[in-house]
């Protein structure tokens, strides 16, 4: 009898996957350049040690020191160990509900200017997001146009926008892209002020839910998908979504 054994060719991990902080000074304490992250230095090694790709969401400092603000940036460490691709956050998340959560990204956070083009994998073309720029449709489909096939939103949800908006809006980018979405993400409590929503989710190109975590931290978890590109090709050759570019401007 033969026994095949199959082997995982990339590992995602959420948003500010190397620290959540208590506090804005602290934030601006722990962060470190890419080269100097004993986090990064670490993910690197195990990238290269178990052939394995890795996405990472990470701080950097900013590049206008005057500001005092620093990146959200997601990662792309090779088989081999190296960062390959790195895509700084677009949209920043300011929200001020009333009896709610308030949130002031751009108050800490530089704004990214450029959408990275799709890159090559061990799983296929991705492209590069982060949490709040899953509200934003052009982008996806701007990667989708590039040859996207995995669209990646590694997220740090809070609980309320998490219950009304995280699932609905995850499974309409990968629909409207034709393309699988991994969304890893941050989950529970983390201090006296920060929780978030969890429910890491892996999703077809049909919108269908291959895989989910909860919604608490009780340990690492992980959820495990089968990336079928055949099923991206096939879908977009049968329902083709042709956009009429004549009536409205391209992406």
């Amino acid at each position: 009898m033969l026994t095949t054994i199959w082997r995982a060719q990339a590992l995602f991990l959420p948003e500010a996957s190397d620290y959540i902080s208590h506090s804005l000074a602290e934030t601006l304490s722990l962060v470190r350049p890419i080269e100097d992250s004993i986090y990064v230095k670490g993910l690197q090694k195990e990238a290269k040690d178990n052939k394995l790709a890795i996405n990472a969401g990470i701080h950097e400092p900013g590049d206008d020191k005057k500001s005092g603000k620093i990146k959200n940036t997601s990662i792309w460490i090779s088989e081999d160990g190296e960062i390959i691709e790195r895509y700084k956050k677009l949209h920043l998340f300011d929200m001020n509900l009333t009896n709610g959560p308030q949130a002031h990204e751009s108050d800490v956070f530089e704004e990214g200017m450029e959408i990275v083009p799709p890159l090559q994998t061990p799983v296929g073309l991705v492209g590069l997001l982060i949490c709040f720029d899953l509200r934003f449709p052009e982008v996806p489909l701007s990667l989708k146009r590039q040859g996207a096939q995995i669209i990646t939103y590694p997220s740090a949800f809070t609980v309320p926008t998490g219950k009304a908006h995280w699932e609905i809006l995850l499974r309409a980018r990968a629909i409207e892209t034709q393309s699988y979405v991994v969304a890893a993400a941050q989950a529970g409590h983390h201090n006296e002020q920060r929780v978030t929503y969890g429910h890491s989710l892996i999703i077809g190109p049909w919108g269908d839910i291959l895989a989910e975590l909860g919604g608490e931290f009780n340990g690492p978890e992980i959820a495990t998908a089968t990336i079928d590109l055949t099923v991206v090709n096939k879908l977009r050759q049968e329902v083709p979504l042709k956009r009429r570019t004549d009536v409205y401007p391209e992406l």
